[in-house]
């Protein structure tokens, strides 16, 4: 009875190990990856601030906030809370933490949340708009949660047909991350750690099975 309570723990170890490795290594390499450049739009335009999950990554059901890095809280606001550009949560916008000026002017790509697509768009940008966006997950699992696009407010920027809700394009998530050439050297490394430990594990389950065996 001994040895087959120990066979069937031994088992349910290596199946539970085994279903974890791939979990762990995926979210170990996850970034929240912004532009590299930054945006430029005049006022009166309609922008994108691109933000992309790399590798592609469900966030639909996760938190999302942009927000404004270098914005201070109020200081005739007791509670000292902090403001949004935008803040999604439990798969709806959440309006009464946003910042008065982008209320009715920001909006994520819903339909690109499954994707990974995290980025914003603003609508009828005014040059008070300028300046450090963050685009952040807080319970994503990984060391990159967040990442800073600059948006730049000119007069003199040319552009061609403003965009419109209906013909906005989602940033290819792929452009950055070939631009930045590819994963880090660290990031590299933390899918052959998470191998070699899992190799080790597996091992030392082994063993115990066969130490188990001879009892």
């Amino acid at each position: 009875m001994d040895k087959e309570e120990s066979s069937v723990s031994v088992s349910t170890i290596f199946r539970f190990l085994l279903l974890l490795s791939p979990i762990v290594s995926l979210e170990g390499q996850l970034h929240v990856v912004g532009s590299l450049q930054p945006i430029v739009a005049a006022p009166g335009d309609d922008v994108i601030l691109p933000c992309h999950m790399e590798p592609k990554f469900n966030v639909a059901g996760l938190t999302v906030e942009w927000s404004r890095p270098d914005r201070r809280p109020d200081p005739n606001d007791r509670l000292s809370r902090v403001e949004y550009v935008h803040l999604y949560r439990d798969a709806r916008e959440v309006p009464d933490m946003k910042i008065p000026s982008y209320i009715g002017r920001t909006a994520l790509f819903t339909d690109g949340l499954r994707e990974g697509n995290i980025s914003l768009r603003i609508t009828n940008v005014i040059q008070e708009d300028e300046g450090r966006y963050r685009c952040f997950i807080p319970k994503l699992k990984s060391q990159t949660k967040s990442s800073i696009v600059r948006l730049i407010v000119a007069e003199t920027v040319t552009t061609e047909t403003p965009l419109h809700p209906e013909t906005l394009s989602t940033p290819h998530p792929m452009d950055e991350f070939h631009s930045k050439g590819g994963l880090s050297h660290r990031s590299r490394l933390i899918p052959l750690v998470v191998f070699c430990v899992f190799i080790l594990l597996c091992v030392a389950v082994a063993g115990l099975w066969f130490t188990e065996l001879k009892h």
